[in-house]
């Protein structure tokens, strides 16, 4: 197999691992008897619960998913609406799922289904704001540059559902099942922790806007200072469990066992990996060739894997998202290597806005692109990667995983000679 098609099957490889259809009948408790309600929001949540539905049989319930991520359920609901900038739609759902929470009883129980994707998916702004006041602050957040966290911590105090508040509206028993798409896999960063206690402050969000220069409408200014999250601890919560049943280390070790079967030597270099993605990049080629000038002929070819959620700072018009501008600025770094290829892709298939998963880079990349009259420096500049790999047909286009464990990257090194 070549670099290419090995890459490719690593990828696939670790999408396959976090399908809901394998890992939910794993984990998913005895049907509890009385009323039982399945809620859900993120880009697995209808995989989720078509899998629910596999082993419970047809349920109630309401779950909101990205458009084209739809499952066939037999009882529960699937709304689908826009990712990553909210909706109408997703407005309507979240508003209706709130009332359905707010009819139970404490003899009721709520399976919740939580994947990320979940934040945009989820849309109740609070006091004034309005839905294109959310889709204001959505983009600010996304241009800031800001880690995922902070960009979350800023989301919960403008919303009624996010930070422990979606759980907080009902009485009834409730355990969250949640496939996690963030770096260190903490419960209150996935999906903004619609069910989990928070522990930051409106001071915190406020100052975070600040730090990051953060331009918001005046709406979501004057409405933060009166956030209702759910601190840690809160009774409200005391009825709540929540359970992550998927996450990016395992991913990441499906792909170090195809790697360690075929004689490589496999290297994790973390699952929980931030910062700019052409940063990164730049990092991580820098310890691929210092691999490579070490390695002798005879030596075993190395592997380095790595997940996490990189980002991309500002935006120069282009089109493109965090893996492929990682695939972009490693393929600049490199200039044609021989003996290193890599791959970085989205396990949800969409990497930033595009339809798209990501991108491959290999010794020949940068040869195609002058041949296509596309120059590299200029699409990294103006954040254009999915362009550019289109033009050297590097994409990676999978359409819907229905799963979500954040960013795969795997890179290739081989001894020269």
């Amino acid at each position: 197999m070549g670099p290419q098609p090995f890459l490719r099957s690593l990828f696939e490889a670790a999408v396959a691992v976090a399908d809901p259809m394998l890992v939910i009948p794993k984990t998913l408790p005895p049907k509890p008897a009385g009323r039982v309600v399945v809620i859900g929001a993120g880009k697995a949540s209808a995989r989720m619960a078509e899998a629910v539905e596999s082993v419970w049989g047809p349920c109630e319930g309401l779950v909101i998913t990205r458009y084209g991520y739809a499952r066939p359920c037999k009882g529960i609901e699937i709304v689908e609406a826009a990712h990553p900038v909210s909706d109408m739609a997703g407005m309507a759902a979240t508003t209706r799922m709130l009332e359905l929470l707010g009819s139970l009883g404490p003899d009721d129980f709520v399976l919740a289904l939580i994947s990320g994707g979940g934040s945009a998916l989820l849309c109740a702004p609070i006091g004034e704001m309005t839905l294109a006041d959310k889709q204001m602050v959505h983009r600010a957040l996304l241009e800031s540059g800001a880690p995922i966290g902070q960009m979350n911590v800023v989301r919960k105090h403008l919303s009624r559902v996010k930070g422990g508040q979606l759980a907080a509206v009902t009485s009834a028993r409730m355990l969250a099942l949640m496939i996690s798409d963030v770096p260190g896999d903490n419960p209150a960063d996935i999906a903004s922790g619609v069910t989990v206690g928070e522990v930051s402050s409106a001071a915190d969000a406020l100052a975070i806007v600040a730090e990051h220069g953060i331009k918001l409408p005046a709406s979501a200014v004057q409405a933060i200072p009166h956030s209702s999250v759910v601190p840690q601890g809160d009774s409200r919560l005391a009825r709540v469990e929540n359970r992550i049943i998927s996450a990016p280390s395992q991913s990441l070790a499906a792909a170090r066992e195809i790697g360690a079967a075929a004689s490589f030597e496999v290297q994790i270099l973390g699952d929980a990996i931030e910062g700019e993605a052409r940063d990164e990049a730049a990092r991580q080629v820098a310890l691929a060739l210092e691999i490579q000038a070490r390695l002798g002929a005879h030596d075993r070819p190395v592997l380095l894997l790595s997940g996490g959620e990189c980002t991309v700072s500002g935006w120069g018009g282009g089109v493109g998202g965090p893996n492929a501008e990682f695939a972009l600025a490693a393929a600049i770094v490199l200039k044609g290597q021989s003996g290193i290829s890599l791959i970085a892709c989205d396990t949800d298939g969409v990497d930033g806005a595009a339809e798209v998963a990501g991108a491959i880079v290999d010794s020949e990349t940068l040869a195609k692109a002058a041949t296509a009259d596309f120059d590299p420096v200029d699409a990294l500049r103006r954040n254009d990667s999915h362009s550019f790999f289109a033009a050297v047909n590097g994409q990676v286009v999978t359409g819907p995983t229905l799963t979500n464990v954040n960013d795969f990257r795997a890179i290739l090194v081989e001894p020269l000679g």
